[in-house]
């Protein structure tokens, strides 16, 4: 409530589009009538939005409230995993496209965040930016040095701005999901937060300087790939001083020939960039449209704007691997494989309905040709898929899957036969030889080495515990009667090979005792009777050493 007051202005202004827009029963749902009285918000005609889409609706509503909200509806975009198809539509075509703030706001931020006049900053620099947006825009500059460079400025008071709408949304998510069943089902609180860090990560730009640098490092094998260098000095957290670049954007196609570019040769470069990112760096770029890469005179592409990008882990590169081979075999089994490891699949879930589903998008693809079938667009179902069935995907998946799809729009404009499945089925396949390579398993087996040890060592003194605290009665077990039994044989087969193990620890430390002794007193050796000790007792040994494996191996465990 005190949220609510402090930002009574604000909330009018939303409430006014919600009626605006034709959600005006979201006033009275969320309670904002309470806060502000229904005649204070009714403000203009609802523009004829009864003849729109819902789609329609939300990117209008969400590009009247401005920067915050419409760079978390792009961000939205993403998450076909938790939105309808067509509102996701819409989302994308979300238009930053903002007008630019004054030359003098600009030159005031830059001195102020890097301590020194302009004129001494730079001996260039162009009052008119190139480019803005809801966050910031850019500059063409030259540094005293003779570099030229393009400096990225941030809008002034943007994050208090932002800050302000969040705290908003995140009030709003709440009572949403106090209020309406619909929105506790698309956990629109857990959205509103991802989104909003996500956002709040992109006011940060140190962390696109980073990002820069770090894919800068990672892509320096690529030799078609360059990513402009960042100058440190001349950049803090609002502002970014890069390496100018000049270029053809990648939606030119008869800029890209007039030039002597192949647009297919263009395509397959982009797209190879984008997955060696993903299958291999594990860190790629989350928001390759257009814009945001250039075909130099060299034939290299230039990827520019780090602010969105995406992380995957080994297992998860690995996980995404076996879905792209599942995809291009058109294997059921493989699909909902890869699903359930990629994603928190509930315990309730009807597995005969998610093998139906499954199977109509296979059906889908069955017999089409490699060159149709769209890699991004079947990750799209599948997310439809997942959200049909409340299987949880980690964003990081989301995201990747709206960055495949964005490359795959943008190859098949330069070359509209271009199969993005048909390039990354053979990264897959590298990902996965090096997953079942036998020298990286060994190397992996050592890494555990310890911490069985450190297990097999402890072991006997958490058996005793738990000993002392099934005594206590603290261990309650609920076992039906068919199930005794063989619980019981079962724990005797393990107290069995337990006590088996302990003996031949003992045993082998008593041998150690009676080679050492032997190759002390080296002038006779160690008898029972007249059998050598040493070979009974290695014969002894190695007969408990196999019956003991032989017994672990039958039962299959």
């Amino acid at each position: 409530m005190g949220r609510r007051f402090r930002h009574l202005h604000r909330y009018r202004e939303i409430a006014s589009a919600f009626v605006r827009y034709g959600f005006g029963y979201l006033v009275k749902d969320l309670g904002l009538a309470e806060v502000v009285p229904y005649r204070t918000f009714w403000n203009g005609q609802r523009k004829g939005v009864d003849k729109k889409s819902l789609g329609i609706r939300i990117r209008l509503f969400l590009e009247e409230l401005g920067p915050t909200f419409v760079k978390l509806g792009q961000l939205a975009g993403s998450r076909s995993d938790l939105l309808p198809g067509h509102i996701v539509a819409e989302l994308r075509s979300l238009q930053d496209d903002v007008p630019a703030f004054p030359f003098s706001e600009a030159a005031r931020i830059v001195e102020t965040e890097l301590g020194d006049k302009l004129e001494v900053l730079f001996s260039e620099f162009e009052e008119r930016p190139i480019a803005a947006a809801s966050i910031g825009q850019v500059h063409l500059a030259v540094l005293s040095s003779g570099e030229s460079v393009a400096v990225k400025v941030q809008r002034p008071n943007i994050r208090t701005i932002v800050e302000t709408d969040l705290e908003i949304l995140a009030e709003l998510a709440a009572m949403a999901e106090r209020r309406l069943e619909w929105a506790k089902r698309y956990r629109i609180r857990e959205m509103a937060d991802e989104l909003g860090r996500a956002l709040l990560a992109e006011l940060d730009y140190g962390k696109e300087r980073r990002n820069a640098e770090k894919f800068a490092v990672l892509g320096a094998s690529i030799p078609y790939l360059h990513i402009p260098a960042v100058y440190s000095e001349r950049s803090t957290g609002r502002i970014l001083t890069m390496e100018r670049v000049d270029g053809i954007k990648l939606s030119d196609k008869e800029a890209l020939q007039a030039a002597g570019h192949s647009p297919a040769e263009i395509a397959d470069r982009f797209v190879s960039i984008i997955l060696h990112q993903v299958l291999f760096d594990g860190f790629f770029h989350a928001d390759p449209h257009p814009g945001n890469a250039l075909v130099l005179e060299d034939g290299r592409i230039a990827l520019l704007d780090f602010g969105m990008v995406g992380k995957l882990s080994t297992t998860m590169k690995l996980y995404f691997s076996s879905l792209v081979i599942a995809l291009r075999g058109q294997s059921t089994e493989g699909v909902i494989r890869a699903i359930s490891r990629l994603g928190l699949i509930p315990d309730n879930i009807d597995q005969s309905s998610l093998h139906a589903d499954v199977d109509e998008l296979r059906e889908l693809y069955y017999g089409v040709p490699l060159s149709q079938i769209s890699l991004g667009d079947s990750i799209r179902r599948l997310m439809d898929v997942a959200r049909k069935h409340d299987i949880r995907i980690p964003s990081e998946m989301t995201l990747l899957g709206k960055a495949l799809l964005t490359t795959e729009g943008v190859a098949s404009g330069l070359d509209p036969s271009f199969s993005i499945l048909k390039v990354a089925e053979p990264f897959g396949r590298r990902l996965l030889k090096y997953k079942v390579n036998p020298v990286r398993a060994i190397k992996r087996a050592g890494t555990k080495l310890p911490e069985i040890a450190d297990w097999l060592w402890d072991a006997p003194g958490k058996l005793k515990e738990l000993m002392t605290l099934a005594k206590q009665g603290k261990i309650k077990l609920e076992l039906t009667v068919p199930e005794t039994e063989a619980f019981m044989k079962k724990l005797d087969r393990i107290g069995n090979r337990l006590s088996i193990s302990i003996v031949l620890l003992a045993f082998s430390i008593l041998m150690v005792g009676l080679i050492v002794g032997s190759s002390i007193n080296s002038e006779s050796s160690i008898t029972i009777g007249r059998f050598p000790a040493i070979e009974i007792g290695f014969a002894v040994a190695g007969t408990m050493l196999l019956w003991l494996l032989y017994s672990i191996f039958r039962s299959g465990r």
